[in-house]
């Protein structure tokens, strides 16, 4: 199978800060990609070529944390959050595992748990005890509804924790058929636990976007936009843009599925008034994340 990276020269990574610390990004924050997939060295070639062959899709990186670091250093990127799914219960405790050992002042890690698994409300206590931020759900690998009320008691504990959820949203290339993760049922979670921090990848919803028009845009759910440019139609994104909330809205790649120096391009070609080009690019995200303070709370 032909690959679409190069492969790029190992980086050593910067040790782990205490409570996932970003250095230098509390005043200035630089670019933030909110939306990265690595995979332990011994694991990342398998994985990379079950995903390009199930999805169809073509990385743009060899699936490392190294080459994910050489990627940010090439597109300015400050910091990167590294989303990992559990598609087994068992896969929770060794994800948790290396998330903690890559975790960095330029790595945050976004662990898993297996929703339907008997352990996923002690897991998810586990995820937030060791200091993690958030977490990433796809209904599609986990076999899961998001808006299944079976869900209300790990929903609330992630909210208790302050934990933030990255959805997968809308379609999956995978799945292309399955509705599991439409952005009305995003809606509907954010309507159930309105204080849930939820990130919904895509846009809102991979191509779902005139749902989202209806039924997320405006809200207070966060909207990465990882995976869109060149796949949603312009006018499309010309309007969720508009109707969403401006401090709502995440720069996210889904690296190594798209390059992140070509989504930061993208973001650049939008002509959005230098503010919110900034918040989308790098504030939004360093305040959800807590690595900045804006300028009026100093």
């Amino acid at each position: 199978m032909i690959r679409c990276y190069d492969v790029a020269g190992q980086i050593p990574l910067n040790p782990p800060l205490q409570k996932w610390e970003v250095r230098n990004l509390m005043i200035n924050p630089g670019v933030i990609d909110v939306h990265t997939h690595a995979f332990p060295d011994s694991l990342a070639p398998r994985a990379v070529a079950h995903l390009e062959e199930q999805g169809e899709a073509c990385a743009h990186l060899d699936g490392t944390v190294s080459d994910l670091v050489s990627s940010m250093d090439r597109a300015g990127i400050a910091a990167s959050v590294v989303c990992s799914v559990a598609t087994e219960a068992h896969q929770v405790a060794p994800i948790l595992a290396w998330s903690r050992q890559i975790a960095g002042d330029r790595l945050i890690p976004f662990p898993s748990v297996f929703p339907r698994a008997a352990s996923a409300l002690t897991d998810m206590e586990m995820v937030a005890a060791a200091g993690f931020r958030g977490i990433k759900l796809h209904p599609e690998y986990q076999d899961f509804t998001i808006d299944d009320p079976a869900l209300s008691d790990l929903y609330s504990a992630a909210d208790a924790a302050g934990l933030i959820v990255l959805f997968h949203a809308g379609y999956d290339i995978g799945f292309p058929d399955s509705d599991r993760s439409s952005p009305a049922r995003i809606a509907q979670v954010n309507r159930a636990f309105p204080s849930l921090r939820i990130i919904a990848s895509h846009l809102g919803g991979f191509r779902q976007w005139e749902e989202v028009l209806r039924t997320l845009a405006g809200t207070d759910v966060y909207l990465d936009t990882s995976y869109v440019f060149g796949r949603i139609p312009p006018r499309l994104l010309g309007l969720i843009l508009e109707a969403h909330r401006p401090d709502r809205l995440l720069f996210g790649s889904d690296s190594p599925w798209a390059d992140q120096s070509e989504s930061i391009r993208e973001v650049q070609k939008l002509g959005l008034e230098p503010g919110r080009e900034r918040a989308l690019l790098s504030t939004n995200a360093a305040a959800l994340l807590g690595l900045y303070t804006p300028p009026q709370m100093l």
